[in-house]
């Protein structure tokens, strides 16, 4: 998150028998949106209170559920007829399952072999999103089946079963049905058991207008004329293997489409908008090479007979691995030949192998509950990286792991308002919460350090035999551990336990002390905190797997050890005095390393002369900032230390430096020496800027143009004078149409003239969207149109967010852009969310992107005042999925402030002595 057909005489009742009369479709639709608008009015659909949750009773479960809908692309409903096969396990008169804006009709039980039994009521309890259907009689144990016709909306809120909006290559503008059920949303689109651990098969029909493609999790079967209306057609789908409800999907629109087989023999297609079929070749491609080697890697064999990739207009994750039938953002799977940047194809790349992976871990195996939904996002998300590297080893992609993930999971983990990997998950409206770096990005990198301690033979040993044991079924992550102890004979779970059950991670204290020939090393681990060092009673303690190099082989580690408790001595035999010693070597461990001062001095040449290898420079560099930032050493002599990568080459250190560079200046933004960093910025980043130049040179690859498009953008927003002019010159042309910008100049170019432009260059960034045919092109403008300065052009950019013009999902990355763009840009982002927070929050029904909404936000302040708005804005319009953010959020602001208390001035009189008298280069 980014299958064999049903008896004839099943198919045969489950033919439609007429539509309900539309006055009783209306009724129960209206029914069902004025139950919506009460909740809303009382502020109950707002804010579901932290209530006691109980799972769904055991007593009924399903064993198969027939399903047919026929959804209305006009009126925005849809008809739905399930036939569910079902087991009683228990003696009972009623049915308990999942159900949200959803009307039933009519439902009825018949035992096998006995007479049908209908239900005479329906008790809706819609806080927790279920039904109850009441029977007269009792229900006895034993199978039989529950059929239920019900009526729903397409609604327009990107979840369950929804609608879409595209414009066809006529310039008509239509709607697509397609679904997004992940984590709770199946029960919108049909009456359900919708918890995961509660499998079964689906045998699925869709009724649909004859042009339309259809699709679902498995290979059509049978397409035949509906007998009702000669414009619809019934489609009929295989079975389904036993899967959970909220990987089960169904597409219905215009598409165009690409297709391969594997060399392991599974139809691989990627659905495109019609008449960009060219665009899904780069996918295709991706997955053709992906499937073959997770085969291997698992060994066990992609299960189903084919698999589909869709690109879908209004989506609002990035993709979603519904079996057989993976569901993408626009963005996440179309590359243009000529107008893709090499960051899309990388981003495409590495969304593509995530969601493959979830075939194999999350849908053949699936987490027994939320609580474990880390297994599913965490192990995607670093085995993403590692098919990736497989397929396009030039990406250097295991570096910017540490950039992308690593370090970011860290940020947030350093937070009191962080959570544990594992955090357990009652109601579902819970759920949203937990969709973050710390299921994603922290899991991730706990797995790489747990395959890093394994070893690559003995983790692929224990990856196979768990899911050999858990094919089909559910597993919590305690299986996962032992299946992998019991492959490499290590105590996986001690060591994990401490990683995934209890939040943040540790700060390693070293220092050295030469005896002799030997190297004597004093480690202590406390816990890292973002504000400061620990101070609390009981300290706690991880096992920490590390690894120590040397200067004499600084890609090999000399020693391994595990430190289990919270002070060891270590001793290096054979190191000279005047070799390095350096923790953390690939920078794998999930730690961050605080070195005694001489330590820190013999190590820091190494990143001038590049005999630190790249992921260890950053790592360092990235480790001293935090402690900076957290107050354990001053920021001046991180930005000392930043000074020393003038000789720097490698694109994923640049990438952190200047993510780190920008955390700082939108710092200084609330200071009066603003442009002193600027200048700061400038001197750091022209060197390797003269270096790049603006075109490529013979030779280069993927990261070049990366590098180039990250420095040449550092440089035109800190207003560099040669690489303004530059930019100018280039917007011109490219406007005119003399000289095109190629995919990777275009967005260092847009924001350089953006920022440094007026109402013109605005206009023109706006006529230039609404031309753009491709989706990354008008997300790349999107993103860089909140760099403008000019108050009135921000207020039009903010209304632009709102505008037709941006699709509902990107609103969040306008807002957001204006934030991050400058000092007045960020109140004005504020003051537009708290006015237009009801169209907001409705936009998006508290789903993560909310959250995402409010973290781009509002994160940048640094005034302790503005906390407590936010906090008393949110107590009095509640976000129920957005708390933690919103209190991360809070926390952070507090801390930017602190930090600027402590270091502004100190900042200052450095960035004026340099000034006075410049560093040599």
């Amino acid at each position: 998150m980014w299958l064999a057909a049903a008896a004839p005489s099943l198919a045969r009742r489950l033919l439609f028998l007429g539509p309900p009369p539309p006055s009783l479709l209306l009724l129960l639709l209206s029914r069902s949106s004025r139950r919506r608008r009460r909740l809303h009015s009382l502020g109950l659909a707002a804010m579901p209170e932290k209530r006691p949750f109980e799972r769904l009773p055991a007593d009924v479960s399903p064993i198969n559920y027939s399903l047919c809908l026929k959804p209305d692309l006009l009126d925005f409903t849809f008809e739905g007829k399930l036939e569910a096969a079902a087991q009683v396990r228990q003696a009972t008169n009623q049915i308990v399952m999942n159900c949200a804006d959803i009307d039933i009709i009519t439902a009825s039980y018949a035992p096998e072999g006995d007479e049908e039994i209908h239900a005479t009521g329906f008790n809706y309890q819609n806080e927790d999103e279920k039904v109850t259907l009441s029977f007269p009689s009792t229900l006895q144990t034993g199978t039989g089946t529950l059929k239920i016709d019900f009526v729903g909306e397409l609604n327009d809120k990107m979840k369950g079963f929804y609608r879409s909006k595209y414009t066809t290559p006529s310039g008509e503008v239509r709607y697509a049905a397609v679904t997004q059920f992940e984590a709770t949303d199946a029960r919108r689109a049909f009456p359900c058991w919708d918890e995961p651990a509660i499998k079964a098969t689906f045998d699925i029909s869709l009724v649909v207008p004859k042009d339309r493609v259809a699709l679902s999790n498995m290979n059509v079967i049978d397409r035949k004329p509906y007998p009702d209306d000669e414009n619809l057609v019934e489609v009929k789908f295989a079975r389904t293997p036993v899967m959970s409800t909220y990987l089960v999907a169904f597409v219905v629109g215009e598409y165009d489409f690409v297709e391969t087989r594997s060399k392991d023999g599974v139809c691989v297609r990627v659905y495109t908008p019609v008449g960009k079929a060219e665009q899904g070749k780069f996918a295709l491609e991706v997955a053709a090479k992906t499937l073959p080697f997770y085969k291997d890697y698992f060994n066990v064999p992609y299960p189903l007979p084919k698999i589909d990739l869709i690109a879908i207009a209004d989506f609002a994750a990035g993709a979603m691995e519904n079996w057989g039938l993976v569901t993408y953002r626009e963005t996440a799977l179309l590359i243009d030949p000529k107008n893709s940047c090499s960051s899309s194809r990388q981003w495409v790349a590495l969304v593509v192998g995530h969601e493959l992976a979830h075939q194999w871990f999350g849908n053949l195996v699936t987490m027994e509950w939320w609580t474990h939904l880390w297994l599913n996002e965490g192990f995607a998300s670093w085995i993403e990286y590692l098919c990736v590297d497989h397929c396009f080893p030039e990406y250097d992609i295991w570096t910017q792991f540490v950039s992308a993930d690593y370090t970011r999971a860290q940020e947030l983990d350093a937070l009191d308002n962080s959570h544990p990997i594992e955090v357990s998950v009652g109601h579902p409206s819970e759920v949203d919460e937990i969709f973050d770096a710390i299921s994603y990005s922290k899991g991730a990198s706990v797995i790489r350090m747990l395959h890093d301690y394994i070893g690559d033979k003995d983790f692929k040993k224990g990856m196979n035999m768990y899911l050999t044991k858990f094919q089909q079924k559910n597993a919590a992550t305690e299986d996962l551990w032992e299946s992998l102890e019991n492959a490499s004979g290590k105590p996986i779970a001690a060591v994990m336990n401490t990683w995934t059950k209890q939040m943040g991670f540790p700060l390693i204290y070293v220092e050295a002390e030469q005896v002799e020939d030997d190297r004597l090393l004093r480690l202590s681990q406390k816990k890292f905190c973002a504000s400061g060092p620990y101070v609390g009673e009981d300290c706690p303690q991880w096992m920490v797997p590390i690894t120590i190099s040397t200067s004499e082989d600084s890609n090999q580690a000399k020693l391994k050890i595990l430190m289990d408790k919270p002070e060891m001595n270590v001793v290096l035999k054979n190191v000279k005095p005047d070799q390095w010693v350096k923790l953390n070597l690939g920078t794998v461990g999930f730690y961050r390393t605080q070195y005694s001062s001489s330590m820190l001095e013999s190590l820091l040449p190494g990143i001038r002369d590049l005999s630190l290898p790249p992921v260890d420079r950053l790592g360092l560099q990235n480790d001293l900032f935090s402690l900076a930032r957290a107050g354990i050493i001053s920021t001046v002599e991180v930005l000392k230390v930043m000074e020393a990568f003038v000789n720097e080459p490698n694109y994923t250190v640049w990438s952190d430096l200047s993510c780190n560079l920008g955390i700082l200046s939108t710092l200084l933004s609330h200071t009066d020496f603003y442009e002193e960093i600027q200048e700061f910025v400038k001197d750091v980043f022209s060197p390797i800027g003269e270096r790049l130049g603006w075109d490529p040179k013979p030779g280069e690859g993927h990261l070049d143009a990366l590098l180039r498009g990250l420095v040449l953008g550092k440089l035109g927003k800190a207003g560099h004078k040669a690489t303004l002019e530059e930019a100018r010159r280039r917007f011109k042309d490219h406007v005119e149409g003399k000289q095109i910008l190629s995919a990777d100049l275009r967005s260092p170019v847009y924001l350089t003239v953006l920022k440094h432009g007026d109402g013109t260059t605005l206009d023109i960034m706006l006529k230039l969207h609404k031309q753009a045919d491709m989706q990354e092109e008008k997300n790349r403008i999107e993103r860089v149109l909140g760099a403008t300065l000019l108050p009135d052009l921000i207020q039009k950019v903010l209304t632009f967010a709102l505008s037709e013009e941006v699709r509902p999902q990107d609103t969040v990355s306008v807002i957001g852009g204006v934030a991050g763009g400058s000092k007045h840009g960020r109140k004005a982002a504020w003051k537009f969310i708290k006015d237009n927070w009801e169209e907001l929050y409705n936009r998006y029904q508290g789903g993560f992107l909310i959250s995402r909404l409010i973290k781009l936000s509002v994160e940048g302040f640094a005034v302790d005042k503005m906390a407590g708005e936010v906090k008393a804005f949110f107590e009095s319009h509640p976000a129920p999925s957005a708390e933690r953010t919103i209190q991360q959020c809070c926390e952070n602001i507090l801390l930017n402030a602190a930090w600027l208390k402590r270091d502004a001035d100190s900042i200052h009189q450095y960035l004026l002595q340099r000034k006075a008298s410049p560093p040599p280069v």
